[in-house]
């Protein structure tokens, strides 16, 4: 008993020993990962995604914190440009890729991304319809190196830079066609979690409320 206990253990250390050799190896070449984001919500709209491998010096958003002119312009206008460019030209962004279009209750999305040691942070932002300055939001999460195929859940964000006022003129986007944005206005002040439509204005809390999480991201690497 006592031999095959060893054994065991010298073959457990062994497996362990290869996993993390394997992981170092993968973490030192770049590789590519599909990220797949879902609309799970039954009544909102994503604006075009941004899908982001950065390293870990940074983040497109910190909970508590003021949101950067760049993410506010995103949750208030569903603009993803000025948050891609700030991103690339940081130096710690190795891909910074935007979705083309609307992406539909119920719908997906897939992009393709790359990633290695440095950059082995994934991001995902988009715009919440219709909402002032809600997004959805994945931060930073840790990319799966050992091709698993890894599921995980994204909720809605408000970046605080724009008061929840459900009036259509300051909601961009297909069901009210207003303007992103209210210059002179301030929000709550910092980036929290969405507390949904309540329906006091122009929006139908029963078509367009929610409850988090707002989309399923399923991530595999490929190579």
């Amino acid at each position: 008993m006592k031999v095959s206990m060893i054994a065991m253990t010298a073959a457990l250390v062994l497996a362990a020993t290869t996993g993390a050799t394997d992981e170092s190896a993968h973490r030192n070449g770049t590789r590519s990962f599909d990220v797949t984001i879902t609309n799970v919500t039954p009544g909102i709209i994503f604006t075009p995604l941004l899908v982001t491998t950065h390293s870990t010096r940074v983040a497109v958003f910190d909970l508590g914190t003021t949101a950067s002119a760049q993410l506010a312009d995103m949750a208030e206008s569903g603009n993803t440009a000025p948050l891609q460019t700030l991103l690339t030209q940081s130096g710690e962004a190795l891909d910074a890729v935007s979705t083309a279009g609307l992406l539909m209750p119920g719908t997906s999305v897939t992009v393709r991304v790359r990633a290695n040691g440095r950059y082995d942070r994934l991001s995902v932002t988009g715009m919440l319809l219709p909402t002032n300055d809600g997004f959805v939001g994945l931060n930073s999460f840790d990319l799966p190196w050992d091709r698993r195929r890894v599921v995980v859940t994204a909720i809605g964000y408000d970046a605080g830079s724009e008061p929840n006022d459900e009036l259509c003129k300051n909601i961009p986007g297909p069901q009210c066609g207003g303007e992103g944005g209210s210059p002179g206005v301030d929000g709550e002040g910092f980036v929290h979690v969405h507390n949904g439509i309540h329906g006091f204005a122009d929006l139908n809390a029963s078509m367009y409320d929610w409850r988090n999480p707002v989309a399923r991201v399923t991530i595999q690497r490929i190579n």
